[in-house]
């Protein structure tokens, strides 16, 4: 019999228990996401019932995946949904329970540092454990259909290609049960950006008319619409970025002393490309000529600016500065083969955008966020205010 405690690599106790003893799987979670899924689900865990959130902003806000629920369900789990739901407990088998701080994304499990406690043959534990689980499960409602999936994914669709319209109408729906828990405050770090498995820098602007750092931030937005998409050129179809990719967006610049750089001001939520969807459009080409060029979108949501000039961004130098080769995925990925270019400054030479490392994200993610901070952001009325796509003559 024993209890260990754990802060880190749950993906490796979570293998491990479903190896041991797949006959059963219990989970209460709130945020769950299709990779992680994917992994349990190689186990071919037997008997599994979920207990989790179907709050649509949670959906929409890319914490939590609709595709992890329909995974789940065509693995032959009953689901059902608990409004405010932020306990994480794992029952596998008859045997052993996990009790933690992680979530079922890959963040939590194999990048975050998250604390619990494993019981492994404690039956008094165990047991306790069950029986929460029974309780919950037995207030929560009915068990999520298939076809209700069809209409959250195109609600949530929707709201995310009208984002700063969507907003101005309240929150999306919650389809949880309520069993009177009461919801925590946000962390100042958006979910959907902590727990991203992807993320970019988007370049804007041109190398030979670089921009001021005295630019107001508020302008830049404005004239390249970056508060609902950012474009690629003609012959660069973006089909790297998938759903819920942090997308920071950046322009290159120029300082008073004539130092080139690429000032980061703003980060999103980025959406799969899709064709015809995510191209541009006669009139928005119109109302911007040079999207003839750069007819090619990442649709984004959750858009957030830094306020007042260019110069309150975070500088790409100073990343590639200190990370070096850890930058970019590319680069550390060449560095630990012992192959090609490990130069971050010619990892995205003539490119559009430049995938970061995990150690990037991470850098740059900490440092915007104190921008912010510092700064403040550029208040949504004002982002609400400008121009958004008629999305339905896309």
């Amino acid at each position: 019999m024993a209890i260990h405690l754990v802060d880190d690599r749950w993906d490796a106790q979570f293998d491990e228990a479903l190896r041991d003893d797949n006959s059963a799987l219990r989970i209460i979670c709130p945020f769950i996401k299709v990779g992680a899924i994917e992994r349990l689900l190689d186990h071919k865990p037997n008997n599994i019932r979920v207990i989790t959130r179907f709050n649509l902003a949670d959906f929409a806000g890319g914490v939590s995946d609709i595709a992890a629920l329909r995974k789940l369900l065509d693995a032959g789990a009953k689901i059902r949904g608990v409004q405010n739901l932020h306990a994480k407990l794992y029952i596998f088998g008859k045997g052993r329970a996990i009790l933690t701080s992680a979530n079922l994304t890959a963040a939590a499990l194999s990048r975050n540092q998250e604390f619990g406690m494993i019981a492994e043959n404690e039956p008094n534990i165990v047991n306790e454990c069950r029986d929460y689980f029974s309780n919950l499960w037995n207030q929560a409602g009915k068990n999520l259909q298939r076809g209700q999936l069809d209409g959250w994914a195109e609600r949530v669709t929707s709201h995310n290609l009208l984002d700063g319209a969507a907003r101005e109408f309240g929150n999306l729906q919650d389809y949880g049960t309520k069993v009177g828990l009461s919801e925590l405050p946000s962390s100042k770090v958006p979910q959907a950006v902590a727990h991203a498995s992807q993320s970019f820098v988007k370049f804007g602007g041109y190398s030979n008319d670089r921009r001021p750092l005295t630019v107001q931030t508020i302008d830049m937005v404005k004239s390249g619409g970056s508060h609902w998409a950012v474009c690629y050129p003609i012959n660069r179809r973006p089909r790297r970025v998938r759903d819920n990719a942090v997308i920071f967006v950046a322009l290159l610049t120029r300082d008073s002393g004539g130092t080139a750089d690429i000032h980061i001001f703003g980060r999103a939520i980025g959406m799969e490309y899709k064709e015809v969807r995510d191209d541009a459009t006669t009139s928005e080409i119109r109302d911007r000529s040079w999207k003839d060029r750069y007819p090619h979108y990442i649709r984004v949501h959750q858009a957030e600016f830094v306020d007042g000039t260019l110069e309150n961004g975070i500088s790409l130098n100073e990343l590639m500065k200190e990370l070096k080769a850890n930058s970019f995925a590319t680069t550390q990925r060449n560095a630990a083969s012992g192959e090609g270019n490990t130069d971050p400054r010619k990892a995205y030479l003539r490119q559009p955008d430049v995938e970061l490392s995990q150690e990037g994200f991470s850098w740059l993610a900490e440092r915007l966020q104190e921008a912010f901070e510092t700064y403040g952001k550029i208040p949504q009325e004002d982002i609400n205010a400008l121009d958004w796509p008629d999305v339905a003559s896309n």
